[in-house]
């Protein structure tokens, strides 16, 4: 450790080509794209024996993913230290009686002009110093362009003597909180005052930029003579005054605009009138008994409008412009009604949510005009909704029952279930003075018996379900807005058309059905209110075999990607300022049920054909899914028994027209070249297929023109790949080269490249050239990911076969290399972390991970130190490439670590195994320091 920490140090503070750690060298921490400073305090805590923290400001929207960590370090028995004070009266009352929640946590407080911002993390023999500008809050930690510096170093430096000096003076001049204290303190405080720049002068509605962007795409489609058009907008992002915008841009002689509830069309008709002005006689209600027939805007329900006797007063060009809200519903009956009876010049629909598990095509609906797409992700980064910080905790445990889909009523509602529920939602808290909750149960008996515990236990808490009336809906909204009740229990009532922007705490207490309503529940408390920081959303998650859904619904994740999915589960994340969380064991209980799904079985590559066939209106090839960033256009080849996209589209019904010689070599660009790993084979056949032939020079020049690494070796392998003789290689009882079509698709002589004959004569079949352009320009997309200077991208994923590629061998000697291949001057290394069973890995090969740098290795058996293989491996001038995957449950490709050095020293014969082979084992040193991400995705 000693020589680990003096060489992090002298790496980072006075030579590189000392070797670096991650963890230990200094390093600058800021809020850049990839890394938050709060991701380096989140990984130091989850890694430290204690921690002490003096730290000036703190605010309360930091807290909830802190307090996560902090539960999960109880756990442990780790505890910290947090001095604070009360500085300018900037820490808000409630940050002390929130820290004070956390029982691991000891609170003191400094009275005098305390100003520091420094992070001190205990690691045994070692410590981690983080002090800069960044103070505990939100802004400092996720976004503000801050400045902090890390630094590790022995506990006996001179530095850390200092450090922990001053911070012993800072607790012994600091008094332990007490809430005698916090009581002196709230009536003194007073809020920091805040300069705001208003114009007084208006007060006028103006659309911001989103809404701009939008207005513009629906001018330019009236101005085309379009008749139909979909808007996609987040819940609380603004869609009513978007419509408001776009009518009076459109300026109809009548308007009429549908609703499914009563409640939305009067509020909607509001903020009409705001946006567009004019007496309040020009605006009128159609519903219930308000028939309100000869106003200019009218706002209806479609239960009303709908019915044949009111359709009957109103002609077929009655309105020039309808605009429908909540448009996933217009496949209904109802709404056909409507679009057979009138004939406006324009029809709108604007929706949160146009995916529909009953499977009525909405953009057909709207002739497939998508004027504008506001997904929730784009609405945080914009500001347009309230930030949240979801927590995914476990759900109540019993004598080891944990609760899934079939659980007993009577334990969901046990006095001791309630007790851990109610100790959880105390402990992660609300944003504002008083509590405005919405609680998601599983049962409709199970959220009326909750409501009475929750109501009997001090929490005033209301079920509403689907039997409830639209009055009583209404009535319980009140109460709760009121602060008559803290909580709405329902179960499913509430996934849309129901405004309730004072929400500051979402409850899920079920499993997860669909990803749909899932973002749309959680739509229900961001929209943005005053005094309104941030939403606090707690999971309950229990045994749920659909709990993998969860991170893909937070992250609006359609990929199907099981590799992108653990990275989402095991990584702490970020949308804007919002952060996703889970607990430890929550976090096994998601990657449980993720490998017990397939995530691209052909019935959800099917449905997911549909969505994306509806939403063009047309057949999508794998460039549509890459650029509408639903399926990976990967998992229809690799992973779902397709060897090439056109078989899929022969299994959706679609006509396609391909001879045998055009599949194979579909599937051979299809299973070699599309994962855009190494881009040179496709810029060839892309230029090819726009011209007949390219000099080899203008190549060479077309690769450096596009950033692409070109030496005499690449150029070789190019060759070698585009002729199949890469494959000559045994598959079964053919070859691959032969199930590839067993021809050249290219012919290269010293001046010219050009397609082969029979590829050639294979392009005038119109549905393989589509299919072929399609492939080439998706890979080259998918390439945009990897450094293009370089054979491996750090961090990137790499199956052996790509290695022995990129790596320019003559043969795909993959199927026999197994855990690495010693070259002329190139070795790649594959280790899979965790074996099939910690006693086999203890058995045979204990790969360990030595303190974040250099990772134990051992050779075949039987090897020796004199072998010969062994001593070509350690001649000076072997480039060792490291590959390394966590498991082989997660698949056969490995996370690129960079390049390795053999540390001397460790290098030794040893016995391993019952039968005791000879093996030499050696520590291979990272010449990269290790990411953090990527450390937490292999080796934790």
């Amino acid at each position: 450790m000693k020589q680990v920490l003096q060489d992090a140090i002298l790496h980072g503070l006075y030579d590189l080509d000392y070797p670096g750690h991650e963890f230990l060298s200094p390093k600058l921490l800021t809020n850049n794209k990839d890394e938050k400073i709060w991701s380096t305090l989140r990984q130091e805590l989850c890694s430290c024996e204690h921690f002490t923290w003096a730290v000036a400001f703190i605010t309360q929207d930091m807290l909830v993913p802190f307090k996560l960590v902090m539960e999960d370090l109880a756990r442990k028995n780790i505890r910290g230290t947090i001095i604070t004070g009360s500085y300018l009266n900037f820490n808000h009352p409630k940050v002390f009686a929130e820290l004070a929640k956390i029982p691991n946590l000891d609170l003191k407080i400094c009275d005098k002009n305390f100003h520091v911002k420094g992070y001190l993390f205990d690691h045994g023999d070692y410590q981690t110093l983080i002090i800069g500008s960044a103070n505990f809050t939100r802004s400092a930690l996720l976004s503000n362009c801050e400045w902090s510096l890390k630094l590790s170093s022995k506990n006996n430096a001179a530095l850390a003597q200092q450090i922990s000096q001053d911070l012993l003076e800072l607790e012994a001049n600091s008094q332990t909180f007490s809430y005698d204290w916090l009581k002196e303190y709230a009536q003194n405080w007073q809020p920091v005052k805040q300069s705001h720049s208003v114009n007084q002068k208006s007060r006028q509605i103006l659309p911001n930029q989103m809404q701009k962007a939008a207005l513009e795409n629906l001018r330019q489609l009236v101005q085309a003579g379009s008749r139909r058009a979909l808007v996609v907008s987040a819940t609380g992002t603004g869609k009513t005054y978007l419509g408001a915008f776009a009518v009076k841009d459109f300026q109809p002689k009548r308007f009429l605009f549908l609703v499914h509830r009563q409640q939305i069309a009067k509020k909607a008709m509001k903020s009409f009138q705001k946006v567009i002005g004019g007496p309040s006689s020009q605006y009128g209600l159609y519903s219930g008994s308000h028939h309100d027939l000869t106003a200019k805007y009218l706002f209806s329900t479609i239960q009303t409008m709908a019915q044949a006797e009111n359709l009957a007063q109103f002609a077929s060009d009655e309105f020039d412009y309808i605009l429908i809200d909540e448009a996933h519903r217009s496949a209904a009956k109802s709404y056909q009604k409507i679009f057979d009876h009138f004939q406006p010049k324009f029809y709108l629909g604007m929706t949160a949510t146009p995916e529909r598990m009953d499977q009525q095509n909405i953009y057909q609906l709207f002739d497939y005009n998508l004027a504008y797409e506001i997904r929730l992700r784009d609405a945080l980064e914009e500001k347009m909704l309230s930030p949240f910080h979801y927590v995914g905790v476990t759900d109540y445990v019993l004598d080891g029952e944990e609760i899934d889909e079939t659980t007993d009523l009577r334990y969901l509602t046990t006095d001791k279930r309630v007790d851990y529920l109610l100790k959880e939602i105390d402990y992660y808290g609300y944003c504002g003075e008083s509590l405005r909750g919405l609680i998601f149960a599983s049962r409709q008996q199970e959220a009326r018996e909750l409501a009475e515990i929750f109501s009997q236990r001090g929490h005033a808490s209301v079920a509403l379900t689907n039997q409830d009336s639209e009055t009583r809906r209404q009535e319980v909204v009140d109460q709760l807005e009121k602060g008559q009740i803290e909580y709405i229990i329902t179960v499913d009532l509430f996934n849309e058309g129901i405004d309730i922007p004072l929400v500051n705490q979402l409850i899920f207490l079920r499993n997860t059905q669909s990803q749909i309503v899932f973002t749309q529940q959680l739509g229900r408390g961001l929209r943005k209110y005053p005094g309104k920081d941030y939403v606090t959303v707690i999971d309950f998650i229990g045994n749920y075999k659909n709990n993998y859904l969860i991170p893909l619904a937070l992250h609006a994740d359609t990929s199907r990607d099981k590799d992108l999915a653990r990275r989402e589960i095991k990584l702490a994340s970020y949308l804007d300022v919002s952060t996703i969380n889970f607990s430890q064991i929550a976090s096994e209980k998601i990657l449980a049920s993720l490998e017990k799904v397939k995530l691209d079985s052909i019935q959800q590559l099917r449905q997911s054909y549909q969505e994306l066939k509806e939403k063009l209106g047309r057949m999508p090839l794998l460039y549509d899914f890459y650029q509408y960033g639903s399926s990976s256009p990967l998992v229809f080849s690799k992973n779902a028994g397709f060897k090439n996209y056109g078989q899929f589209l022969l299994k959706m019904g679609e006509k396609i027209d391909l001879s045998d010689y055009g599949e194979k070599v579909l599937d051979f660009v299809t299973q070699e070249l599309l994962n855009g790993k190494r881009p040179h084979e496709l810029l060839l056949l892309e230029k090819l297929l726009v011209q007949k032939e390219i000099a080899a020079d203008d190549f060479v020049k077309l690769l450096e023109g596009q950033g692409v690494y070109v030496n005499e070796a690449v150029l070789t392998s190019i060759d070698q790949i585009l002729s199949l003789d890469f494959f000559e290689v045994k598959a079964g009882k053919t070859t691959r080269k032969m199930q590839y079509g067993n021809l050249p698709l290219i012919e290269h002589d010293l001046l010219t490249y050009r397609f082969s004959k029979q590829l050639a004569k294979e392009l005038h079949q119109p549905d393989f050239k589509l299919l072929l352009a399609d492939l080439i320009k998706t890979g080259l997309a998918l390439n945009h990911s990897y450094d293009n200077l370089k054979q491996f991208t750090l961090y990137k994923q790499y199956d052996r076969e790509d290695v022995c590629r990129l790596l320019n061998w003559p043969l795909d000697v993959s199927a026999p290399m197994y855990g690495y291949r010693v070259g002329e001057n190139e070795t790649p290394i594959f280790i899979t972390y965790k074996k099939e069973s910690e006693e086999k890995r203890n058995a045979i090969y204990d790969n360990r991970l030595i303190n974040g740098q250099s990772l134990r290795w051992y050779t075949r058996s039987p090897r020796h130190l004199y072998s010969n293989e062994v001593k070509k491996l350690l001649e000076p001038g072997m480039k060792i490439h490291l590959f390394v995957k966590q498991s082989d449950q997660i698949g056969k490709e490995f996370f690129y670590l960079g390049q390795a050095e053999i540390v001397l020293s460790s290098v030794k014969e040893e016995q391993i195994g019952p039968k005791h082979k000879s093996v030499v084992g050696m520590d291979l040193r990272l010449k990269q320091p290790l990411s953090g991400a990527v450390h937490d995705l292999i080796f934790e």
